[in-house]
């Protein structure tokens, strides 16, 4: 089964959670009987922070413009048994209109942002990577995120079919490790910055660290602002590569999500960051969302935290507890949460739908 997927990037990590997704999916993939090519358009932001230069179970093509790629894009289309576009690919739309016309098999649209497409419907901002049809011209459409946003895309897009897709985990890439001292302290963040997490993060983390001076607080990520609010017990590590991020969740007692303001009101998505913390065996504290106790169990794999107040609280918690804590969320991602069950999903998801397309689909199964 050949696969073609037209997306934002996966040679970079840099400021995004699609690469490392896709790094997963397609390892899982391979093993399943899938032959995979990656058209990814050579951005300098993405080039100048490339963090993988082979992709194990397919193949990138890295091309400057959509132009000069056209010929070998619908050459891949054409012997393709599905063909994959996802939100935020730069050449979405001209992806899209090349699959309706030339693909012979199952065309399919990810959106791995659904929560930030649908509010940007709702400002009346619409998204660059959809015609004015939206997505009914695919035979199925998967979600990032589940609960209510499933009908939204129905509704609001005329998405005929959609399912959802959750994030995951390589737990051979995210694994408990060494703790490494300058990632050490007591609560650790790691995120890209975001201006809609920025509340979340003030007040489960910069208040808790001007509460408890006495404690170290880690952030690890990218495009952090100046003007943050740093306090004297708080550190930064810039933009971290995957493979240094099991070092940075084994090196503190606890460590902190929070979730995007859209994410959140939408609920049921949880974040790639999430399982990659849990895979590597982190006490997770967690701000609270509809869905989440659908990945994990409040109280015994995760810590609510609503206030500053109850990042204080888990803090004061004894190392046998946050140990525990963190045992038990590991191995809930272990069973439900990798990249090969969702990679199995996948799998299972589109034989049905190509064996239930009809015409030209019937010739694939």
């Amino acid at each position: 089964m050949r696969m073609v997927i037209f997306g934002l990037t996966v040679t970079s990590s840099w400021g995004n959670g699609h690469a490392t997704l896709w790094r997963g999916l397609i390892s899982a993939l391979a093993p399943l009987g899938w032959s995979i090519s990656f058209f990814e358009r050579n951005t300098p932001y993405y080039a100048g922070a490339r963090d993988i230069d082979r992709l194990s179970g397919g193949g990138v093509v890295l091309y400057p413009d959509w132009e000069d790629i056209r010929q070998e894009a619908e050459a891949a289309i054409r012997q393709a048994d599905v063909v994959i576009v996802t939100s935020y690919c730069p050449d979405a739309v001209e992806a899209s209109r090349l699959a309706n016309d030339r693909c012979r098999g199952l065309k399919v649209f990810y959106d791995l942002d659904t929560p930030m497409t649908l509010a940007s419907i709702e400002r009346g901002d619409y998204p660059a990577y959809f015609e004015p049809e939206g997505l009914r011209d695919f035979d199925l459409v998967l979600s990032y995120t589940g609960g209510p946003a499933i009908d939204a895309l129905k509704r609001i897009l005329g998405a005929r079919h959609v399912l959802p897709l959750y994030g995951h985990v390589d737990p051979d890439r995210h694994q408990p490790a060494q703790p490494r001292p300058e990632f050490e302290g007591d609560l650790s963040y790691l995120g890209t910055y975001a201006e809609d997490r920025q509340a979340g993060v003030e007040i489960l983390l910069v208040a808790a660290a001007a509460r408890l001076p006495n404690r170290r607080f880690i952030i690890g990520g990218a495009q952090y602002p100046q003007d943050f609010p740093w306090s004297g017990n708080m550190y930064f590590v810039r933009h971290l590569p995957p493979a240094d991020h099991p070092a940075f969740f084994s090196s503190s007692r606890l460590t902190l999500n929070v979730t995007r303001e859209a994410m959140a009101r939408k609920g049921w998505c949880p974040s790639g960051r999430l399982f990659e913390a849990a895979a590597c065996g982190a006490a997770i504290i967690s701000d609270d969302w509809a869905g989440l106790d659908s990945f994990f169990t409040p109280g015994s794999e995760i810590l609510l935290a609503h206030t500053t107040d109850d990042v204080v609280a888990a803090l004061g918690l004894s190392d046998s507890e946050i140990e525990a804590l963190g045992r038990r969320a590991r191995e809930r991602v272990l069973d439900e949460h990798t990249s090969a069950h969702r990679a199995a999903e996948l799998d299972r998801i589109l034989n049905a739908a190509v064996s239930t397309a009809g015409g030209a689909m019937e010739e694939v199964v």
